[in-house]
C-alpha cells in the first residue's frame, strides 16, 4: 500500500495532477470521497467558460493559455470532443476594473479580442440588449469546456498509465513524518513519499490535519437552464458570457444542442458547511429571482425556467488561486481556493502540482497564488 504520489480529491484539479503524475512514471493513487465526476463539489454542471484574456488579472493568462494547450491535447489524446469554440462576451461598464483588465491583458499578449459598443453588442447579437454606458470585450478563440467530459478523459488516462483510483473513500488522518506521508481512510491505511490536495471545499479541514490554516470559504452557488428561443442563443450563434451590473455579476453560456440557456450568478452565496447537506435550488427565493431580473433586463427573449443545480465555490479573501507547496513540507503540494473561476485551469494547475512534486518547481509563474500571502 506504498506509493510514489498519493492525490487526495480526484475532481478537477486532482484527476488532473493525477494523470501527469501517472504518466511521468509516478506510482500513483487517487483517493476521492465520492465517485468523480460528481455533483458533490464544484466541477458538475456540464459545462464552463475557458476565456484567455482575462478580467480578474494579468497574470493569470499564460496560465489560461497554457490550459487551453493541454485541453487541446486532451481532445487529440482521446477522441473527445471538450471544447467548443463558442467564443466569449463579457459585458460591463467601460470603466469597471473587470472590463479594463480583459482589455489590457488582451494588449499584452496580443489575444484577438473585439471591443464593441452597446450598439455593435445589440446588433450583432440579436438575444442581447445592453443600455448606452455598457460595452462588450468579444473573444473569438475561447469558449466552453463540457466539465465532467474533462474529467472523464483525465481519468481514462491516468487509468492507462497505471494509476489507481479509489472512489468513496474519504480520509481520515494525514501524519507527515518528513519523508513519507501516511495516509488512513474509513477503510484501510496507505503510505507515500508525497502527497497532493486538491480537494475543493474540503481541503482547509485536511490542511488543518498538516498544521495548516488556510482562509478557505466553501459557499453555496446556484445556476440553472432556461427554456429558450434556439434560433437566437443556439451554440452556433451565440457565445458564452459574463456580465458585471449594479445588482451583481453573472455567467452562462448557449443552448448547447437544444439544452436551452445556462445562467449563474458569480457572486453572493453563503458560507456552508460542505460535510452538511445543502439546500437545493429554489429553497431560497432569489435562486431563480436572480436569474429571471437578470434575464428580464439583459436577453428578454428567454422563457421560463427549466431546472437549476446547486454546487459550491471555495473562497480565498482575494479570491485568488492557492497553488503552492506546504511551507512545512515540500512533499505536499497543494491547490485550493480557486473561488468559482478555476476549472478552465484545472488542466495546467494538474500539471503544475505534478511538477511540484517531482521536481520541487514548475515553468509556470505561480508566485501570485504562493500561500505566504496568507
Amino acid at each position: 500500500m506504498h506509493y510514489d504520489v498519493i492525490v487526495i480529491g480526484a475532481g478537477s484539479m486532482g484527476m488532473a495532477a493525477g494523470y501527469f503524475l501517472a504518466k511521468s512514471g509516478k506510482k500513483t493513487l487517487l483517493l476521492d470521497s465520492f465517485n468523480p465526476p460528481h455533483n458533490k463539489g464544484s466541477h458538475h454542471g456540464d459545462t464552463r467558460i475557458i476565456r484567455h484574456a482575462y478580467g480578474e488579472g494579468e497574470e493569470y493568462v499564460p496560465l489560461a493559455l497554457k490550459a487551453q494547450e493541454l485541453w487541446n491535447e486532451l481532445e487529440e489524446a482521446t477522441g473527445k470532443e471538450l471544447f467548443l469554440q463558442t467564443g466569449v462576451l463579457n459585458i460591463g461598464k467601460e470603466d469597471s476594473e473587470f472590463i479594463q483588465n480583459i482589455i489590457t491583458s488582451s494588449k499584452a499578449y496580443s489575444l484577438p479580442v473585439n471591443v464593441l459598443s452597446s450598439k455593435e453588442v445589440n446588433s450583432r447579437w440579436s438575444g442581447i440588449t445592453i443600455p448606452d454606458d455598457y460595452i462588450g470585450c468579444y473573444e473569438s478563440t475561447s469558449g466552453v469546456l463540457k466539465c465532467e467530459d474533462c474529467i472523464e478523459a483525465y481519468r481514462d488516462l491516468a487509468v492507462q498509465f497505471g494509476a489507481e483510483i479509489m472512489t468513496n473513500s474519504r480520509v481520515k488522518e494525514i501524519t507527515n513524518h518528513g519523508n513519507n506521508v501516511t495516509i488512513k481512510t474509513e477503510q484501510n491505511t496507505f503510505y507515500a513519499d508525497a502527497i497532493v490536495i486538491a480537494a475543493g471545499a474540503w481541503s482547509g479541514k485536511l490542511l488543518s490535519k498538516l498544521d495548516l490554516n488556510l482562509p478557505l470559504k466553501p459557499v453555496r452557488k446556484t445556476f440553472a437552464w432556461f427554456n429558450t428561443d434556439e434560433k437566437r442563443y443556439n451554440h452556433y450563434d451565440f457565445p458564452a458570457f459574463s456580465f458585471e451590473t449594479p445588482e451583481g455579476t453573472y455567467y452562462g453560456f448557449p443552448s448547447i444542442h437544444g439544452t436551452g440557456l445556462k445562467v449563474g450568478r458569480h457572486d453572493g452565496g453563503y458560507e456552508i458547511n460542505p460535510d452538511e447537506p445543502i439546500k437545493g435550488f429554489g429553497d431560497l427565493k432569489e435562486d431563480a429571482g436572480d436569474l429571471e431580473n437578470f434575464l428580464t433586463h439583459f436577453m428578454p427573449y428567454n422563457k421560463e425556467l427549466n431546472y437549476g443545480k446547486t454546487c459550491m465555490y471555495t473562497l480565498t479573501p482575494d479570491e485568488n488561486f492557492i497553488i503552492d507547496l506546504h511551507p512545512k513540507y515540500t512533499n505536499v503540494a497543494i491547490a485550493a481556493g480557486f473561488s468559482g473561476h478555476g476549472f478552465k485551469f484545472s488542466s495546467v494547475v494538474g500539471k503544475i502540482l505534478s511538477d511540484l512534486i517531482i521536481s520541487g518547481k514548475t515553468e509556470l509563474n505561480i508566485s501570485p497564488f504562493s500561500i505566504k500571502r496568507f
